[in-house]
């Protein structure tokens, strides 16, 4: 690869800025879809120094078709004016027509919710990844870390044997 395009690959690269890791484990994640952000300047540059939080974040889909969301916090920009942003501001989500139309139908349905999951640049752009999540029950969320400590256990065990074959 030459200079420039390694250059290329890298701001074309997703940089992550905040993962909702509660998110994860307070819900079953059935469907993902990315959108865009509708940010003021000082939100972007507060983004860029890598400052935000999703974990009391969550998305809302109006009588008109729009996706905001609400809670997502991106701190005062440090050097912004008096035009700097409100932190908890609610923000608008850029998704095509039929995505809408199903984040509107399944919010609808009795125990599901959307939440954003990730927040990222993508080629220069703020995106977010959202998620049509179901609740789970606590029984879920034990099931879920002991499967978790499990696999671990056993990715261990397994690295152990490698290193003594050697």
């Amino acid at each position: 690869m030459t200079q420039a395009q390694k250059a290329k690959a890298a701001s074309d690269a997703k940089a992550m800025i905040a993962r909702n890791k509660k998110a994860l484990h307070d819900y079953f994640i059935d469907d993902r879809f990315e959108a865009g952000l509708v940010l003021s300047g000082t939100e972007v540059k507060a983004l860029r120094m890598g400052r935000a939080s999703l974990t009391e974040a969550w998305i809302e889909v109006d009588r008109r078709g729009e996706a905001w969301i609400i809670g997502m916090n991106i701190p005062v920009y440090a050097m912004g004016s008096w035009t700097n942003h409100r932190p908890t501001a609610k923000r608008k989500l850029l998704l095509h027509k039929d995505e809408l139309d199903e984040l509107a139908v399944r919010s609808r349905e009795k125990g599901y919710t959307i939440v954003p999951l990730e927040l990222y640049f993508l080629r220069g752009r703020a995106k977010v990844e959202i998620g049509i999540a179901r609740g789970k029950q606590e029984w879920d969320k034990r099931e879920t870390l002991k499967r978790k400590q499990d696999k671990r256990e056993t990715d261990r065990a397994l690295a152990e044997v490698r290193r003594r074959q050697r």
